[in-house]
């Protein structure tokens, strides 16, 4: 964002980060904004190097390397403040737009992968869409469904249209502030998020929104940063009982709740963030919708904060990438399970604790093992 508004203020933040992080005693090799094509693959990459994806399932305890044994990897959703990206291997492979996509070679095996990065789609700079959209024709007074019954607050026009986001809804009013006024309804709160995505114009077979192509969403997904974050305040990570119709019912009552109730409820969560919850929710909804979730693939989507303790998101992906640690060919030996680990240690215990007790046998009782013999 930083960069689209201005290049050279970005560039002096990283000379400044280069300067500093230049002192230390490790290895730097540089600071750089990553493109939104990298985070999404890179996400992508993190999602499936803890899941095992990557690597070819073995049969016979996992000894033997199973030939048609390649696992169909998750597609991963990433949403944070100022974008959003969407990353998956499609069921067919043709691709109709090049700049989508990526190609990999890791543990032997080729990926065609799609990858698209929708900036000024995260859910902040889609808020402030939405208000600048939304504020247009009014007497600086909007009474928004996407906020909680008597929530109210004031805000700067000017503080709205500093984003390069809002910049095509940017317009002259006789105010210089306006009011929100919530008044917490699901439905049309979605009706005015859905105003965001333009689903006009489509020059490929499929299109998620502002004419960009999207294959059919194939497989499962991990779906985490703020979708993550939100689902989960929400109390709708539970894949074994959340449908998309409990999550829209589940929407629709939180929307309608009194703002003071709430806070009420809350208390210890800060003002900001509770208040805009209801958008959250609302717009990943509307999000996944553009992608072409419907309520049977629903259930493809998994809300994930970590893996195996570990945090999923890019960073993983790209110091795996950097530092060569999936390898392009498959490896020599392959890694044991854990649970074949176990059972091969329980086994080679149990062995040596029958070698002790003989031992000791023959040891103490050495005439006993002689009378036999004779």
């Amino acid at each position: 964002m930083l960069r689209i508004e201005d290049a050279q203020l970005a560039d002096k933040v990283l000379a400044a980060v280069t300067k500093s992080l230049s002192n230390y005693h490790f290895d730097f090799q540089g600071a750089r904004i990553i493109t939104g094509q990298e985070e999404g693959a890179y996400g992508w990459i993190t999602i499936n190097y803890l899941l095992g994806k990557f690597i070819q399932k073995l049969n016979w305890l996992y000894l033997r390397s199973d030939e048609n044994g390649a696992q169909e990897t998750f597609g991963a959703l990433d949403l944070g403040g100022a974008s959003t990206q969407i990353t998956f291997v499609p069921q067919n492979k043709n691709i109709e737009s090049p700049r989508n996509a990526l190609h990999f070679r890791l543990y032997g095996r080729d990926y065609s992968v799609y990858t698209h990065s929708f900036l000024c789609y995260g859910k902040d700079q889609a808020l402030r869409q939405k208000l600048a959209k939304d504020i247009r024709g009014t007497d600086g007074i909007l009474r928004d469904p996407c906020f909680h019954p008597g929530y109210e607050t004031v805000m700067n026009v000017s503080d709205l249209y500093s984003s390069p986001c809002t910049r095509r809804f940017a317009m002259i009013h006789p105010f210089s502030q306006f009011q929100i006024q919530g008044t917490g309804n699901y439905r049309q709160c979605q009706r005015s998020i859905l105003e965001l995505f333009n689903t006009s114009y489509c020059p490929y077979s499929q299109c998620s929104f502002n004419g960009i192509f999207l294959p059919p969403p194939h497989g499962d997904f991990g779906a985490f940063s703020a979708y993550y974050y939100v689902m989960d305040f929400l109390n709708l990570t539970l894949e074994e009982t959340t449908s998309q119709e409990k999550v829209i019912d589940t929407m629709e009552k939180f929307c309608s709740q009194p703002w003071e109730e709430l806070k009420t409820y809350f208390g210890d969560v800060k003002e900001k963030y509770l208040s805009e919850y209801c958008f959250s929710g609302t717009y990943i909804l509307s999000l996944l919708s553009s992608y072409h979730f419907t309520a049977d693939s629903w259930k493809n989507i998994h809300f994930m904060g970590k893996i195996q303790s570990s945090n999923v998101g890019w960073t993983l992906g790209y110091m795996l990438n950097l530092t060569n640690m999936i390898p392009a060919e498959q490896p020599y030996s392959k890694p044991l399970s854990h649970t074949t680990y176990i059972f091969l240690m329980i086994l080679f215990s149990l062995i040596l604790v029958a070698v002790v007790i003989i031992g000791l046998l023959v040891f103490y009782k050495p005439s006993y093992f002689w009378k036999d013999m004779v």
